[in-house]
């Protein structure tokens, strides 16, 4: 899972989750860029941190190769059946999700206070707080019923992550949260 703290700097460590969010055996560790870790049993290098991801690069073959295979079908059914679309490095996949959002300069708009927009391959992102107040909100990104990306306390400039497109927080309102897609 990717998550931000909205402070727009670059991070040293992170804390990634490993497991169903709300049940017993989850665990987190803090890891560092470079450090060797394993995630749901499967041998992987933290190859990146930054504010708005972390890169996970599989060590096995195999799993280097289940990440880049594409899904058996090109349309996301819901639920676990969708994570050969979430979790992967597939050209075609990532091409399909990036097809969904709008083009590059242009923005998209998610309604606060649970509104969620469906993307191809079988991501949605929920808003579910907007404070006009201190200028902040919280997106979240799923697929497969599973969180893929949490953006808590995002502010106006800072860079979001869906699906491989970035975004550039551009506007927050009381109803809604503007991201300017920046990546092609």
């Amino acid at each position: 899972m990717r998550r931000a703290s909205g402070s727009g700097a670059v991070a040293v460590a992170a804390v990634l989750g490993d497991g169903a969010r709300y049940e017993a055996g989850r665990t987190q560790q803090t890891v560092r860029a470079g450090q060797r870790i394993t995630v749901s049993g499967h041998g992987c290098t933290v190859r990146q941190i930054c504010a708005y991801r972390v890169v996970l690069e599989p060590a096995a073959e195999p799993d280097k190769a289940a990440a880049a295979a594409a899904p058996s079908s090109p349309r996301p059914v819901g639920g676990e059946a969708d994570g050969g679309f979430c979790f992967t490095t597939n050209p075609t996949v990532l091409a399909t999700a990036s097809k969904g959002f709008p083009p590059r300069g242009d923005t998209l708009s998610v309604l606060d206070n649970g509104g969620v927009r469906r993307f191809p391959a079988g991501l949605s992102i929920t808003v579910s707080y907007v404070d006009t107040r201190t200028r902040t909100a919280r997106l979240r990104g799923d697929c497969a019923a599973v969180a893929v990306a949490d953006y808590d306390n995002a502010r106006v400039g800072d860079t979001v992550e869906f699906a491989g497109v970035l975004f550039t927080v551009s506007g927050l309102t009381e109803r809604a949260i503007r991201l300017k897609r920046t990546s092609t």
